[in-house]
């Protein structure tokens, strides 16, 4: 039995057409599936028009304590209910979810290297609660994930999108043949001066395009955590409608 887990970023979340397109799909889509989303542009600006410093480093947001406020109430509260609310509009049994919500999604707090990230989330081995969420889908209801976990101690983290699909994705890989669908504002992972997407993407090619500067930004903690999960058992992993291999 096929389980897809969905990640959408800001590119789908700001643009409203790409956002209607998606859902629309994501609705059609007969398998078990899960929905993991990031934040889009909204923090950012609510953080501007608060004062408060938007801290990026390679496309991973740097959160404060005031940022982590505003993650919270974003992604947790205005982004994910948004989202569910037009999943039920289409009939879907969609259920907003946070990895603090059922204690389903545990993470630690990122140790301080050369970039302190502050209460940024990282994943441990057993992080997901598959038994939990598995009885949500057992029931047919449709998880919807913000990017917003807590520790073992109740300190709420905000934990990168990409991470957290990756995991659940691990986490049910012996349970259900996973798909692992990463969907953003262009077809696939495309190469300057060309609009079509590669149809498949190596390492070697993914660190050859790296140290080019080709792959930068955001992009790169999607394709490190494709190919983590490829490594670790996950069936199928698509960027767009590039295909992820090792």
């Amino acid at each position: 039995m096929y389980l897809n887990i969905y990640k959408i970023g800001g590119n789908v979340i700001d643009d409203p057409q790409k956002l209607e397109t998606f859902l629309d799909m994501f609705c059609h889509a007969r398998e078990k599936k899960i929905l993991v989303h990031g934040g889009g542009k909204l923090a950012s600006e609510l953080c501007q028009q608060l004062g408060i410093k938007v801290q990026m480093e390679e496309g991973r947001r740097i959160t404060d304590s005031m940022t982590l406020r505003v993650a919270v109430m974003v992604y947790a509260g205005w982004i994910n209910k948004n989202l569910v609310s037009s999943l039920i509009s289409r009939g879907c049994l969609a259920l907003g979810l946070s990895g603090a919500d059922g204690r389903c999604i545990i993470t630690r707090k990122r140790d301080r290297g050369p970039v302190d990230f502050g209460y940024v989330g990282d994943m441990d081995k057993n992080s997901v609660d598959a038994v939990f969420i598995q009885r949500l889908l057992h029931h047919g209801l449709v998880p919807v994930f913000s990017p917003i976990t807590c520790s073992s101690s109740g300190q709420l983290l905000n934990t990168n999108a990409d991470t957290i699909v990756s995991a659940l994705a691990l986490a049910f890989r012996s349970i259900y043949t996973v798909r692992l669908q990463y969907v953003f504002d262009r077809d696939g992972v495309c190469c300057p001066g060309s609009d079509s997407p590669l149809p498949l993407l190596s390492r070697t090619q993914y660190e050859k395009l790296r140290n080019q500067g080709i792959v930068s930004d955001g992009m790169i903690p999607k394709i490190e955590n494709a190919l983590k999960a490829l490594e670790q058992g996950v069936e199928e992993v698509y960027i767009g409608n590039t295909c992820i291999q090792l």
